[in-house]
């Protein structure tokens, strides 16, 4: 089973206008609400390309309750916390040339609220695979990631973790099957600029060095880079398209990863699939459907059985 956490959940409300002009009253030409959080998406994903998932995290009010609504439509399985107090919050997307996000702070989590997700977690068995993505908001422990990944390590199970700087580094001694940061996140990691792709190279086997298994690096525009276990490296370009909307690329392009890996068992295969989902998305006005990443592949879908 696959299972994504997402610590602050949200629901996107997800605009677009013509122009954002500060101070004055701004019209939208469309707009949309979707499911929110790296974890989420991830799941969401997974869902769009026929692999079950189980979506972990907290929620409150009436807003994690449409959350977990429309997760769940979006074919997802969903085992959610329910918090006391708060409303999981809303998070603001426009897109009126340049992208704009204004993020909500989010509900408490308490103690008891840590504690309950931690018995869901050790449920897990060898075999799984174990999505972390994502910021931590302030109202939990700054090394939560830690905990996790030493509570279950051991038991053989896969996992994958999508975050910044200190999040990540602080995990690689229990060995994460794939970490996923751009190119950016890799240099700040170990404070440089990386410009050439052999640089990037040589940063994420500092990575695999740290003890991540493998290392998929992603540069926008530039396409991917993805070192492996064995020491073997992949990179492409991106497919050409129009970006639209940049939120949730990444986490596509995670959930494409893994649903290549487990399908084939084959690397480049599933850095491909990542890529094309990665891509899709980013060409959409949200998270890419099936035929949208399909489209991307640039080869018969069936050697992946998506």
């Amino acid at each position: 089973m696959i299972y994504t956490v997402t610590f602050n959940p949200s629901l996107d409300y997800v605009v677009q206008a013509d122009q954002l002009i500060p101070g004055e009253i701004n019209r939208t030409t469309s707009e949309h609400i979707y499911p929110g959080g790296k974890g989420n998406n991830v799941s969401v994903i997974l869902s769009n390309l026929g692999l079950k998932s189980k979506a972990l995290g907290f929620k409150a009010g009436f807003t994690g309750d449409v959350l977990e609504k429309m997760l769940e439509e979006f074919g997802c399985e969903t085992d959610f916390i329910p918090l006391k107090e708060g409303n999981s919050r809303i998070n603001v997307k426009i897109n009126a040339g340049t992208e704009t996000e204004i993020n909500g702070q989010g509900p408490v989590i308490t103690e008891e609220a840590i504690q309950a997700l931690y018995e869901k977690l050790d449920k897990l068995e060898e075999g799984d695979v174990l999505i972390l993505a994502g910021s931590i908001p302030n109202t939990l422990p700054e090394d939560i990631y830690e905990r996790i990944l030493e509570r279950l390590s051991g038991k053989e199970i896969r996992f994958v973790v999508d975050a910044t700087k200190d999040l990540l580094l602080k995990v690689m001694k229990y060995h994460p099957f794939l970490i996923k940061p751009n190119n950016h996140e890799l240099g700040e990691m170990f404070n440089v600029e990386l410009e050439r792709k052999e640089d990037i190279i040589i940063y994420a086997k500092k990575l695999q060095a740290l003890g991540a298994q493998h290392v998929l690096v992603s540069m926008a525009g530039d396409g991917a880079i993805l070192v492996t276990k064995d020491g073997k490296v992949y990179e492409t370009m991106p497919p050409k398209g129009k970006v639209v909307n940049s939120v949730g690329a990444g986490d596509s392009m995670v959930a494409g990863f893994i649903t290549g890996y487990l399908n084939t068992k084959d690397m480049e295969k599933a850095f491909r699939l990542g890529v094309a989902a990665g891509s899709a998305s980013a060409f959409c006005s949200w998270l890419a459907t099936r035929d949208e990443i399909v489209a991307l592949l640039g080869e018969p879908a069936e050697v992946y059985h998506i």
